[in-house]
């Protein structure tokens, strides 16, 4: 066995994913001597298996929603010819569009080194990485997550799928059944719905628990309106082969169903990933859960940051991105950055889409917030008339003097809606604030503009204000 190859460097960086790849470029261009680790592919789970692929494939059940309901504008509507060979084509097209982006020769020529191995700490200050032995003044974790595969009995006797290899299909699932009802479940759910497969979702307690519930039931109602069974509050007890078919055994109030299908989703979660690091011969404390950080990100070995969905919090890619930046200024600058989660956003694509910020309606209350929600319905905005996309409303949550505590959209275009109620929640605005902007007219976004003015309507348009107007008409 040959000796390896000692490099030091100023960070190293364990994951080419999202928040991997940002410090790694930031770092780099900063002028720090950058090591880049990455045992698989370049761009991770977002660019490879998970939001970049999802999107084009619902970008795709979207174009044949279009054909198949376009009636509904004078158009003629019919069944359209989906060719799900050329849709995998698609999907992969548009990966390998952004791949340059996030290739080892970019990051080369940006001055970081990568080095294509799986990386192990074998001390508290220095990983292996193939033939590296590799010491830097600080680490960075940033090796993501991976698909959760349940328990269920009969799972390892059955083919199933993930969102590591769904998007590999180069036929279309005669009937695809769904364990899981979270948004990767329904986004895949309506997108192969949309594209022509029978589809069954299995929940064990409501689709999409974590985001409010009347905003929940207009997808659900869609959801349904388009032929997807949903199965709630059912638990999957076992699944098994049925010929050339997949039998799912589920359990509701006592009682059984068999549901067959063709293929089978497993999309009940992630794990972070954290097997195989060494992480105890650092000194990092972990758990299943992921890495325990600190408000500045950093473990219990304070050479160590651990960033994105291996560091336990919110599993998205603009978490990820954000803790690239608060990561940055610790590491490069000494600064004393802490992560501030009041304003995480997020997003489900599905039509409608649903995107949330802030505190939710329900949390106002459990907080004991003094919090007023008022809703203003996309059927009375008339852009959305226009588009014929009138399904869904803006939910504003609004605390003492008007100060803006969080916002849930569902409705078109829902996801690009929220980014103004993120500014809120986090600079502390007033609904007067929201309430005062100039919309250009006609647009989805005067819903904003609208919900916020509605919060003072009660005032505006009350009895003691209907008095002050009176008097002041009698001035001369």
């Amino acid at each position: 066995m040959t000796d390896k190859q000692t490099l030091d460097v100023d960070i190293a960086i364990i994951g080419a994913g999202s928040g991997g790849l940002s410090v790694a470029a930031g770092a780099a261009q900063m002028g720090a001597r950058v090591v880049l680790v990455e045992k698989d592919k370049m761009g991770g789970d977002c660019l490879n298996t998970g939001c970049v692929p999802s999107k084009a494939l619902i970008a795709a059940g979207e174009a044949a929603q279009t054909v198949r309901s376009s009636g509904k504008y004078g158009v003629n509507g019919h069944e359209p010819d989906v060719d799900f060979l050329n849709v995998h084509d698609h999907v992969h097209d548009v990966i390998a569009g952004i791949a340059p982006h996030d290739s080892v020769e970019r990051f080369t020529e940006l001055g970081v080194q990568v080095i294509q191995a799986s990386a192990r700490f074998i001390n508290g200050r220095e990983i292996e990485a193939g033939d590296y032995r590799i010491k830097a003044r600080r680490f960075v974790v940033a090796t993501g997550s991976s698909a959760l595969v349940p328990p269920i009995p009969g799972a390892d006797t059955v083919p199933y799928l993930t969102n590591e290899t769904i998007f590999d299909l180069t036929e279309q699932p005669e009937h695809l059944i769904v364990v899981g009802g979270g948004p990767i479940g329904l986004e895949m759910a309506q997108a192969h719905r949309r594209l022509g497969a029978q589809v069954t979702v299995v929940e064990g307690f409501a689709v999409m628990g974590k985001d409010d519930p009347d905003a929940v039931d207009v997808v659900r109602q869609r959801l349904l309106a388009e032929g997807i069974a949903l199965h709630e509050g059912t638990k999957v007890e076992s699944v098994a082969r049925d010929g050339n078919r997949i039998s799912v055994l589920a359990a509701k109030d006592g009682k059984m169903e068999r549901i067959e299908g063709t293929h089978l989703l497993l999309a009940v979660g992630r794990k972070p990933n954290v097997d195989g690091l060494g992480l105890e011969d650092a000194g990092i404390e972990y758990s299943p859960q992921g890495i325990e950080v600190d408000a500045r990100l950093r473990t219990s070995n304070k050479r160590v940051f651990a960033i994105g969905d291996v560091a336990g919090s919110y599993q998205f890619t603009h978490i990820a991105g954000y803790h690239a930046g608060i990561v940055i200024r610790n590491a490069m600058f000494n600064l004393p950055a802490k992560v501030d989660y009041k304003a995480v956003p997020w997003v489900t694509y599905t039509d409608p889409e649903l995107a949330h910020v802030g505190l939710t309606e329900a949390q106002a209350k459990e907080q004991g917030k003094d919090a007023t929600a008022v809703v203003f319905k996309f059927d009375e905005n008339d852009r959305a008339r226009a588009e014929r996309a009138t399904e869904g409303f803006i939910k504003a949550v609004i605390g003492k003097k008007g100060r803006i505590l969080g916002a849930t959209i569902v409705g078109l275009h829902a996801g690009e809606l929220i980014l103004p109620w993120v500014l809120a929640v986090q600079k502390g605005l007033k609904a007067s604030d929201m309430a005062g902007i100039i919309a250009p007219y006609p647009t989805l976004g005067e819903v904003s503009k609208r919900v916020a003015g509605a919060y003072y309507t009660p005032t505006l348009f009350s009895d003691r204000t209907r008095k002050v107007v009176g008097w002041m008409q009698k001035l001369p």
